[in-house]
């Protein structure tokens, strides 16, 4: 009995339960998915819109970027189709490659888009009218418009204005009113021209249209010329034609002068001001020139006043500053001619005439625009810019008489 007592009794512990250990990984799972959203739901939370209108947001904000992505594809793959386009017509422009067995109908196109499409330049076109009065010996040349004009000027447009003379005589030059701001002007003037019909199939009308500049050159945009043996005297000629690029050879460049004009009605002055010349014509020897500008008004065309600057020594850009004051009532002053000439002084011979200009009742083109803003400018000083005609077109458009007739037998 004994011994059964000291022999001890031994019971095993118990096993943990296997939940334990399922509790404690699912207590940790939750421990990391919980914050993130929560986080996420504070700062919806955070947000004073309702859940709706953020989800609007982020949808429209995603579909957005979408698009632009979308753009930049559709432009990336555009500029790569117009590479490649430009280098197959580099390829076919290029004829250097061109083997010996290509035949010529195949690469005659190529090569007339080569010569004449790259380099022709559009410069407009112009609408006119011939007619020849044989009773009369007289040409009408009409300047009816032009349309699709180059533009000569930074803004896109031009000023444009047409010239027109009749070649080779070229006694009379004659030119439109100045449109601004327009590349299809409509002119509707006409230009009588006398010559007999002998000489007018021997003859060439010239139209010219520039761009007018006020204190720069006039540039041209194009011309037509048109030989007057080669039309129908018949009936009355109208039609459009391209203009062309102008030629370099006929006119004789006589230079430029830049002078101001000054009308005071109140007072009765009329001041013009000589400011300067500029690639004057050479008159001496040595290439040079002494020039002085002569300024004579003419009233009923009939010579009236003059006046005339200093004389500057052996230079073809002179410069004067030189100012002039005539007395002209506002009645005269719709009935008065300025003549503007600038000669060559000779110590020993007489004085050579380099250009001419009138500006007046009398005047057309650029000439009467200047005449008309000084009008519509009183009291003001309005300069500009004028090219130099030659002596003889100047006397046989205005055709001034010697003397002007006593005061007392004057119609003022």
């Amino acid at each position: 009995m004994s011994t059964n007592d000291s022999s001890p009794d031994y019971t095993l512990p118990p096993e943990p339960p296997p939940t334990t250990i399922l509790f404690t990984t699912l207590t940790h799972t939750n421990t990391t998915v919980n914050p993130a959203s929560n986080f996420f739901n504070n700062l919806l939370n955070k947000i004073p819109l309702p859940r709706w209108a953020i989800y609007t947001i982020f949808a429209v904000g995603v579909l957005l970027i979408l698009l632009c992505c979308l753009c930049i594809c559709i432009k990336s793959c555009c500029k790569g189709k117009k590479n490649r386009q430009r280098k197959k017509k580099d390829e076919k422009i290029d004829l250097k490659e061109v083997n010996g067995k290509t035949t010529t109908a195949l690469v005659q196109p190529d090569v007339m888009d080569v010569d004449y499409g790259s380099t022709k330049q559009k410069r407009g076109k112009l609408l006119y009218s011939l007619e020849y009065n044989a009773a009369q010996s007289e040409l009408i040349v009409g300047i009816k418009q032009a349309a699709d004009l180059k533009a000569m000027d930074l803004g896109g447009s031009s000023d444009p204005y047409v010239k027109t003379y009749i070649c080779p005589d070229k006694s009379k030059t004659c030119e439109t009113k100045v449109f601004r701001n327009t590349l299809s002007p409509v002119f509707n003037e006409h230009f009588n021209f006398q010559i007999s019909k002998s000489t007018l199939l021997k003859s060439t009308v010239v139209m010219k249209v520039f761009d007018f500049n006020r204190f720069s050159k006039h540039i041209i945009i194009g011309e037509l010329r048109l030989q007057l043996s080669n039309v129908d005297w018949n009936h009355v000629i109208e039609e459009w034609k391209d203009l062309a690029e102008p030629a370099k050879f006929e006119d004789e460049n006589l230079g430029e002068i830049c002078f101001s004009l000054r009308y005071v009605p109140t007072a009765s002055k009329l001041t013009v001001i000589i400011l300067e010349a500029k690639n004057l014509k050479r008159m001496d020897i040595g290439g040079t020139s002494d020039p002085y500008v002569k300024v004579q008004l003419a009233l009923d065309k009939r010579k009236w006043k003059k006046r005339k600057t200093s004389i500057k020594k052996r230079t073809l850009n002179p410069y004067y500053n030189e100012s002039f004051t005539f007395d002209v009532t506002f009645e005269q002053i719709q009935r008065v001619n300025v003549v503007i000439s600038v000669w060559d002084h000779d110590a020993m011979t007489r004085n050579d005439a380099m250009g001419k200009i009138f500006l007046g009742c009398d005047a057309t083109g650029n000439q009467l625009r200047h005449w008309a803003d000084m009008l519509s400018n009183p009291r003001r000083p309005v300069a500009q810019w004028h090219n130099l005609l030659s002596a003889q077109q100047v006397n046989s458009t205005l055709t001034l008489k010697n003397k002007i007739p006593l005061s007392s037998k004057l119609p003022f």
